[in-house]
């Protein structure tokens, strides 16, 4: 998995998966009930499915995107793989941040917060610790400065 994982971190490479994979994800996550994807296979992350509302268009958008666990928590890392803007799920979660993530059979309603110092130091050293091509994606973006997004369950299991 290391080779593979330093591998899609090239911008090359990481700019080709940004096109593909998403769509591919996608489909394998539907047809798989939000168990199986192209991207965990290949890399061994963590992938959940994002389903939001379009910031302008209001409608339902899904997204296939690593997601760290934290207990109740699910961490997204908006790094647009290493791209120069956010990427649009980003707008879409500051304009309606309640949204629904799956993975693995699970499937529950959030609420989105954007991590702030401390907190998005501690999770960032994390997603680091997971994927070195966040770090590659962070060099690349300077200026931007990747959000790191908390989303938070609306009904937390007690």
């Amino acid at each position: 998995m290391r080779p593979i994982k330093w591998l899609v971190a090239l911008r090359p490479i990481s700019w080709l998966l940004a096109r593909l994979l998403p769509p591919v994800d996608r489909f394998f996550l539907r047809r798989s009930n939000n168990r199986w994807s192209v991207a965990a296979w290949l890399t061994g992350l963590p992938i959940v499915t994002l389903t939001c509302t379009g910031a302008k268009s209001g409608r339902r958008e899904v997204v296939p995107l690593v997601g760290l666990l934290d207990g109740e928590r699910v961490v997204l890392y908006a790094s647009n793989f290493g791209g120069p803007r956010h990427p649009a799920w980003y707008h879409n979660l500051v304009a309606h941040p309640k949204a629904e993530l799956a993975w693995g059979g699970h499937t529950g309603q959030y609420r989105m917060r954007e991590a702030l110092g401390e907190e998005r130091a501690r999770y960032w050293a994390r997603a680091v610790a997971l994927y070195r091509g966040y770090d590659y994606y962070a060099r690349r973006t300077a200026p931007r400065v990747i959000p790191v997004l908390v989303m938070e369950p609306l009904n937390p299991e007690s």
